[in-house]
């Protein structure tokens, strides 16, 4: 797990400065805090800053390979398969990265079919003068581009280029919608104006400061429903999730994993616990709040029924007005998921005792968890509802102008994701692999654990689960009021301590009642921000922060609060000044 990030300029251009290269790499660092490297080869610029997890001897980077120089971030968890596969080849390291830069040799774009695993790649080929940029099929790992002086620019992170001056610091209006409204941005625009992502899947041929080709590959099948019994399902989703985790466990240094006490972290903590010899690290968070949901009790049960070794982080109001400034400073691409803070919270912790953390990311998306899914395939007289149809603010009344346009990227995803015989289940599912996970689930995890030099793996996010998961019966995945029905069952069988068939509690962040103890002075502080006063009337604003009635009054103040913090950061450049009070007071 690394930065990366890079210039790709015209012909006609100065080459790349080295100061602009520096700065790259200093933005970049908390990625990556283990070396750092960079290559120029006339108009083009490559800077890698690693997190060494695989071959901690010989893996620095770049990687070179006849006329090609690699720099990734990620893993690739089938690099001994490929290695395998290519026995002419004469590798140079260990590095699971390398594969990959022969493969292009070999296949040139296409390369990237034949990777599993989460990556971010770019590759610079000398004789073609070509860069090509790739990033997974399911877009666990980040990429961005732009368009900047001279040709293009490309890193792990939207911050790099604003700090190296590479692109203003501006946002889009309609991003800015789409952010308060659904609490992330859609499609492959950013919130920066100027700033797009490379999308999950994609990979881009660029040359003399231009995009010249691009192709994506969907890891979405657009097919029905498959004919099987419960058994055969039951069997075949056994070998794809042990094969999973068995590679996602890959690691030449100590990792553990996040318990949440739910469906998906206690699947993976029984698989870890079939596949590993010594007991499994758990880490699970926990809040102060009187009658907050906390399952630090079930998650230590799950435990104990594994004989895992079990690390609990209880997450107080303080801590959090204490740190906030930074957790939200670390969301440049911003998601307003306050799951921002455990998440956070809990890297801090890990990193103490790991590099590597194994996460339940994508369970619900793949197998069907979600009470929206439920309410998607019913009618509307039986209580059905479009999914992400409502904004946060539709009915909290303190912005300037009435959102018109936030829903337009989610409308067209939409589309897209009822192509072929997918059925109304499957095509939500799609619909929220689309963008809620990538932007979203994926990015949060990303940034929350890179903060601290934590790299985090996805199991249920492989093509290995997706094949033997996605296109079961929809009477699999969701029976009557519960989801994720043939994981459930798998829990029966191999984790009854678990109670899959419990009622699902949810996972909720106690952020209403942390900031209603504070809402007479936050309000103030809040409403003089300069972006929350561009965007709504801050009499308003202090006056909802006065008086936080309805859950929905105390989430849209998480949001101002969160975006409060956010436009200071990255769209004024102003460092956290201290706890969020201080900051919020600074000038």
């Amino acid at each position: 797990m690394c930065g990366i990030a890079g210039l790709i300029l015209s012909s006609g251009a100065a080459p790349p400065d080295p100061a602009v290269l520096t700065k790259l790499i200093n933005a970049l660092h908390h990625r990556g805090p283990d070396g750092s490297g960079h290559a120029v080869m006339g108009r083009v610029a490559l800077v890698h800053n690693r997190l060494a997890i695989i071959d901690l001897v010989s893996g620095d980077q770049p990687l070179f390979a006849g006329p090609a120089t690699l720099v990734a971030n990620g893993e690739i968890y089938n690099y001994r398969e490929l290695r395998a596969a290519m026995p002419g080849v004469s590798f140079a390291t260990n590095s699971d990265c390398e594969p990959p830069l022969h493969l292009w040799l070999r296949d040139g774009a296409e390369y990237a079919n034949q990777l599993r695993g989460m990556y971010a790649i770019a590759i610079h080929e000398r004789i073609r003068r070509t860069v090509t940029l790739s990033r997974d099929p399911f877009g666990i790992k980040p990429l961005y581009i732009a368009q900047v002086q001279g040709g293009l620019a490309f890193a792990s992170e939207p911050q790099a280029l604003l700090e190296a001056g590479l692109v203003r610091r501006a946002v889009r209006p309609a991003a800015v919608e789409e952010l308060l409204q659904l609490q992330f941005t859609t499609g492959a625009d950013t919130i920066f104006d100027g700033i797009q992502r490379v999308l999950p899947g994609e990979t881009i041929t660029c040359s003399d400061g231009h995009i010249i080709d691009r192709h994506r590959i969907n890891p979405i099948p657009a097919l029905p429903p498959e004919e099987i019994d419960e058994d055969t399902a039951l069997r075949r989703l056994d070998a794809a999730l042990l094969e999973s985790v068995d590679l996602h466990q890959r690691s030449d240094v100590p990792y553990g994993m996040f318990l949440s006490g739910g469906i998906d972290s206690s699947v993976l903590i029984t698989l870890m616990a079939r596949l590993n010899d010594r007991p499994v690290l758990a880490f699970t968070a926990g809040f102060d709040a009187p009658g907050s949901t906390d399952e630090r009790d079930q998650a230590a049960a799950v435990a104990r029924a594994v004989g895992a070794k079990h690390e609990s982080v209880e997450v107080t109001e303080a801590m959090v007005w204490q740190h906030l400034p930074e957790i939200v400073g670390a969301m440049d691409d911003p998601t307003m998921d306050y799951a921002i803070i455990p998440s956070w919270f809990l890297a801090r912790r890990a990193r103490q005792d790991v590099k590597v953390v194994l996460t339940g990311e994508g369970g619900d998306e793949i197998f069907g968890g979600y009470k929206r899914y439920r309410q998607a395939t019913l009618p509307w007289w039986r209580g059905g509802k479009t999914m992400w149809a409502g904004g946060s603010f539709d009915k909290v009344p303190v912005l300037r102008e009435r959102p018109t346009t936030w829903r337009d990227g989610m409308a067209a995803a939409e589309v897209r994701a009822a192509e072929g015989g997918r059925s109304v289940l499957a095509a939500a599912q799609a619909l929220d692999m689309t963008d809620w996970l990538p932007h979203d689930l994926l990015l949060k995890l990303d940034r929350c654990l890179m903060a601290h030099g934590v790299e985090g793996r996805t199991p249920f996010i492989d093509p290995g689960v997706m094949a033997a998961a996605y296109r079961l019966p929809d009477a699999m995945k969701l029976q009557g009021k519960m989801g994720k029905w043939i994981l459930r069952k798998w829990l029966e069988q191999n984790l009854p301590e678990s109670q899959p068939f419990a009622p699902k509690t949810g996972f909720t962040v106690p952020v209403g009642a942390w900031i209603k103890n504070q809402g007479t002075r936050l309000g103030p502080l809040v409403a003089a921000q300069p972006g929350v006063a561009e965007i709504a009337h801050p009499e308003k604003v202090e006056a909802l922060f006065r008086d936080i009635r309805r859950w929905r009054h105390g989430f849209a103040c998480w949001k101002l609060l969160f975006y409060a913090l956010w436009h200071r950061r990255h769209i004024q450049g102003l460092q956290p000044a201290g706890d969020v009070f201080e900051t919020l007071s600074a000038r």
